[in-house]
């Protein structure tokens, strides 16, 4: 039996039993598979108080979660399928074993309750949760490319309905307690201060084992209870979800699948295949992949960027009021809670950036995520105007202005002669060497590159780019701001394009190359999508903007060389108005929401289109240059890690998640199988192709980069 003990059981002296659970040495609880012989010691206890009790109340003896799933490193350790079938069918028993108790049990819920912790509480007969903001109810196993083990496809449904259900499992959202009580998903929803209070106000009233059937909807009840209904219902779920993945994660197939069963088959059948195929994906690559993300996103916060201590962010300013410094303005109020003081040279570029986080956070007011206090309160943080008022206090200021070289200087020299000595510069550049910025300041070494991605309230990943005399503390003060703003920061060297843009480019370039050569826009971008990245390289340049394309190629040729020369069409495409989606025409039209090819674009490069490549040929002369850069990012130190770059490239432009990112793909491949695929595709499209040095001592010793 383990030395952890997890689950502590106490009985009040009106007889009801509370079960509190508290993983020593674990600031989140999860569920682990040495805890089975625990529970059933419990069990055990509760056998032989059977007669007195009059229910029980489950809850957590930590501050801020009740359970935050299962402990992922469980199912690294399954050696096979069966093993981790095994794994899924004891904690089914475990939680049948509680859904089974002859009196009432309440999960008394405050903080994440998610995957393994919810089917926990869906075992449970009635559910209480606290109103915070830090509680979140959901199944997020599809995530990391699995499915609900233990009982969670089975009784989801039963209690919310199919269509809700089906919703929740598919995507893995996370409900906070407002809508979990609207679906039906917890009873009530209360201050977390009488939470406990209202958990055993449950149990009394509820003193015979009942449950209420859930009232299902009449439009639903009658799809979801006859045959053709769910016919319809899964054929469109399974349409849906196959338009999204494009049959790259097979999680989603499989809970279609193990839902249908548990409806049409019963409860017992529907468990039996969903232990089964939860041990099938556990051994999937899709799976593992998706859980090498996982474990390497949770080693990065504990990553300082340097050797050396983070200063508080108090206050921030935040130079240019544009799309992204209204968007930094946005996620430094909403998520970090720091003060911003927002200097643009017109009161319209401040009006702007104050417009852009109201209008943001009037859509959570209006999905009741915010209250309206709560969004007055987060407004008041958000100042602004055409000077440098009251920024000699702030902390770090993030500079968002035009990708000009001069005019950065020239703002290095303003924030140094009206902020304090300690004030972080932070230049958001996508191109601009960091070094060159700082030359000529007072005080380089609190000078650092801080590269967001737009839209910045969406986007993942930003690179942190100190140069050769950025001070530790500015580094750490810089990552940690960062995480605080919502983002998975990666420290990168100061080069040319960094490490994002600088894979991006080729991969990009070969997209451009193959359009002149005849292929169709929408086959291209199909083929990429169809590969895994969420959006095509044509529209991506779109959203980027083909004027910002236009001014990063330049640079990366002139400091990276010729290998990053693409098409010469950026002026042409300009010279007739064509920005992206920013100016409503690219190589797509825009009208609203609605886009597409614009096919006069074919007439103004001379182009008759016409597919040669299939779809397979397309991605991988896309993808082949762009897994060549990043092995030389390595080697030359852009990047700290192999775990950096597939963290970058998934976070920062969208490599397919389930591929683990490049390096993790290049050892699926294998260096030397690699290496030979390169080769044949230099001989038919030129050098670019050729395999790089570090690729090619790599398959000469059978080296992989984990």
């Amino acid at each position: 039996m383990s030395t952890k003990t997890a689950f502590s059981l106490t009985i009040d002296d009106t007889d009801i039993a509370w079960l509190a659970i508290d993983v020593p040495g674990e600031k989140m609880n999860t569920l682990q598979a040495e805890f089975v012989d625990q529970m059933q010691n419990i069990f055990q206890q509760l056998d032989e108080k059977s007669s007195v009790l009059k229910g029980m109340i489950v809850h957590s003896n930590k501050p801020d979660n009740f359970v935050a799933g299962a402990d992922v490193r469980m199912l690294e350790s399954c050696k096979s399928a069966a093993e981790a079938e095994n794994l899924a069918k004891q904690g089914q028993t475990l939680f049948q074993q509680l859904s089974d108790l002859p009196y009432p049990v309440v999960a008394a819920i405050h903080g994440p309750c998610l995957g393994g912790g919810l089917e926990l509480a869906l075992a449970c007969d009635h559910r209480v949760c606290s109103d915070s903001d830090i509680t979140r109810l959901g199944l997020p196993e599809v995530q990391l490319g699995i499915l609900p083990g233990s009982g969670g496809t089975q009784r989801l449904p039963r209690l919310i309905g199919l269509l809700p259900a089906l919703d929740l499992v598919l995507t893995g959202k996370q409900l906070r307690a407002k809508k979990a009580k609207k679906l039906g998903l917890v009873d009530a929803s209360v201050p977390e201060s009488v939470l406990l209070e209202v958990a055993k106000k449950l149990v009394e009233k509820h003193s015979a084992k009942k449950r209420k059937p859930k009232k299902v909807p009449l439009k639903e009840n009658l799809m979801t209870n006859t045959n053709l209904g769910r016919k319809v219902i899964f054929e469109q779920a399974a349409k849906k979800s196959s338009k999204k993945t494009r049959g790259n994660y097979p999680a989603v197939p499989a809970i279609l699948e193990v839902m249908r069963t548990g409806f049409e088959s019963g409860m017992n059948k529907g468990l039996n295949i969903e232990a089964k195929r939860f041990g099938e994906l556990v051994m999937s690559s899709e799976s593992k992949a998706l859980r090498s993300i996982f474990f390497s996103t949770t080693e990065m916060k504990k990553d300082k960027g340097a050797d050396a201590d983070p200063v508080k962010v108090i206050k921030a300013g935040v130079l240019g009021g544009g799309l992204m410094g209204a968007g930094i303005s946005y996620v430094s109020v909403n998520k970090a809670g720091v003060p911003v003081r927002v200097k643009d040279v017109s009161s319209d570029g401040v009006l702007n950036a104050l417009s852009y986080s109201y209008k943001l956070l009037e859509k959570q007011r209006k999905r009741r995520i915010l209250s309206k206090s709560q969004l007055q309160k987060k407004m008041s943080m958000l100042t602004g105007g055409t000077d440098f008022t009251s920024y000699k206090n702030t902390n770090i200021v993030v500079e968002a202005v035009f990708e000009d070289l001069a005019l950065k200087k020239q703002m290095i020299a303003d924030i140094e002669s009206h902020t304090n000595k300690n004030t972080i510069f932070a230049t958001n550049t996508s191109s601009l060497p960091i070094h060159q910025i700082a030359e000529g300041a007072k005080r380089p070494e609190n000078i650092v590159g801080l590269h967001y991605f737009s839209p910045v309230e969406k986007m993942p990943l930003v690179e942190v780019i100190p140069h050769e005399t950025t001070s530790p503390q500015t580094i750490a003060t810089t990552v940690e701001f960062a995480r605080k703003q919502g983002k998975t920061p990666i420290v990168v060297k100061d080069k040319a394009g960094f490490y994002v843009n600088r894979i991006l480019a080729p991969y990009m370039n070969q997209a451009a190359f193959a359009l002149l050569e005849g292929e169709e826009i929408e086959r291209l971008d199909s083929a990429l999508l169809n590969f895994g990245f969420p959006v095509g390289p044509i529209t991506l340049l779109d959203e980027v903007g083909i004027d910002i394309g236009a001014k990063i190629t330049p640079i990366l040729v002139k400091e990276l060389g010729v290998r990053f020369q693409g098409p010469d069409v950026f002026d042409q495409l300009l010279n007739d108005g064509r920005k992206g989606r920013k100016s409503g025409k690219g190589f797509y039209l825009y009208k609203g929401k609605k886009k597409q090819v614009d096919k006069s674009v074919y007439k103004l490069l001379s182009l008759s289109p016409q597919s040669k490549l299939s779809e397979e040929e397309i991605s991988m002369r896309c993808v082949l240059p762009m897994l060549n850069e990043a092995v030389r990012c390595l080697d030359e130190g852009i990047i700290a890690s192999a775990r950096d770059g597939d963290i970058g490239a998934i976070f920062g432009i969208g490599f397919p998640p389930f591929l683990g990112g490049p390096f993790k793909y290049m050892d699926k491949i294998g260096a030397k199988k690699l290496v030979e695929i390169m080769n044949e595709h230099a001989q038919k499209y030129g050098d670019v192709f050729a395999p790089c040095d570090g690729l090619l001592t790599r398959a000469g010793k059978e080296e992989s980069f984990y």
